[in-house]
């Protein structure tokens, strides 16, 4: 039997270089983005998802509003979050923005839950770091209520009760598709299940089929909540270039700034060439090269974690808008059709 499976595009508006190897304004970063994800739609793919971050590398901090201006420009793609901090947000707001999404892109929208792994949104919000867990735990509660689409009674220590009230607007269908993104955790693998909510693996180290056991914990999870199955998506940096040589040469240096800037913040020592070579190889959790290269390491992984979707992070660091629009249209024309032959 053949293996359905929808193949996306995730980006964090990461803010650019321009042909002169100069930072692009963020203003600019977001129309590019936007321009990206026209072009995600005119090549076929299933899904584009902007992820929230407030920081100055990245220029997204407000994804719905980026994402109803691309439902104006486009017919068919689904659109998204990757993810929303669910645990430094308001649930009924949450809610709201992406019903709303949902209205004025004739029911394309749907919501990827997570903590996040960069936890700037808390100080700017007046959160506090302690309350990390119960924020999320009590946060997610609310909004699985909420998307019963019923009046809602409800109370918990981190925001004010509801007492048998709607929110508005709801979906025309009734059901807003809602994942909940996880890293390397167990319980949040669980926490997924208990709520009967799709699971999408973040995978941007390490083997993505050594999440095999976490996979295999989440059916058994459902099973044992008598939940339904469920889709599973990962998650996944990358780029397409005509070679694997290209691919490489033109992703090393921005990946690498990257990530030794993200890695002064958090402890990690810098990545060496030796390291992306290995992550960029069949067992590495980077999906770059050329289409043919990538479209196999996405189908083996397809295949040994019984996926539903594949998410593209397509945008690395300060890789140059022009680049990202030939890696996408390589992505939608060449690499999603061969994905598709290998898995019929």
């Amino acid at each position: 039997m053949a293996q359905k499976i929808e193949l996306g595009l995730d980006t964090f508006g990461d803010v650019t270089f321009d042909a002169a190897g100069e930072l692009l304004p963020q203003p600019q970063v977001l129309r590019n983005v936007v321009a990206e994800a026209v072009l995600a739609d005119q090549v076929g793919l299933d899904f584009f998802g902007i992820g929230e971050h407030h920081r100055r590398d990245f220029a997204v901090s407000a994804p719905e509003v980026v994402l109803a201006a691309i439902a104006g420009q486009t017919r068919g793609i689904r659109l998204g979050s990757a993810v929303t901090v669910l645990s430094s947000d308001d649930p009924v707001r949450v809610f709201q923005r992406f019903s709303t999404l949902d209205a004025v892109s004739n029911g394309r929208a749907e919501v990827i839950l997570g903590r996040g792994s960069f936890t700037e949104s808390f100080p700017l919000f007046g959160l506090e770091l302690d309350q990390y867990e119960l924020l999320f735990e009590e946060k997610l509660n609310l909004f699985t209520e909420l998307l019963k689409e019923k009046p809602v009674t409800w109370a918990g220590e981190t925001r004010g009760a509801l007492n048998n009230q709607s929110v508005y607007p709801p979906t025309a269908s009734g059901s807003l598709r809602t994942w909940i993104g996880v890293g390397g955790s167990p319980q949040s693998v669980v926490r997924a299940a208990h709520y009967g909510l799709p699971l999408m693996l973040a995978v941007i180290g390490g083997s993505p089929l050594a999440f095999e056991p976490l996979v295999a914990l989440y059916h058994r999870a459902l099973a044992q909540f008598e939940k339904p199955t469920q889709p599973i998506g990962e998650h996944s940096p990358g780029y397409v270039a005509a070679t694997d040589a290209q691919a490489r040469e033109e992703m090393w240096p921005h990946y690498a700034a990257m990530q030794e800037r993200i890695g002064r913040e958090r402890g990690w020592g810098p990545v060496s060439r030796e390291r992306f070579e290995h992550d960029a190889g069949p067992d590495g959790a980077l999906f770059v090269g050329s289409p043919e290269t990538v479209a196999t390491k996405i189908a083996a992984v397809a295949k040994g974690l019984g996926l539903s979707r594949f998410d593209l992070k397509y945008s690395l660091g300060t890789l140059a808008h022009k680049k990202l629009m030939t890696s996408i249209e390589l992505y939608g024309t060449q690499v999603a059709p061969l994905v598709r032959e290998q898995l019929a």
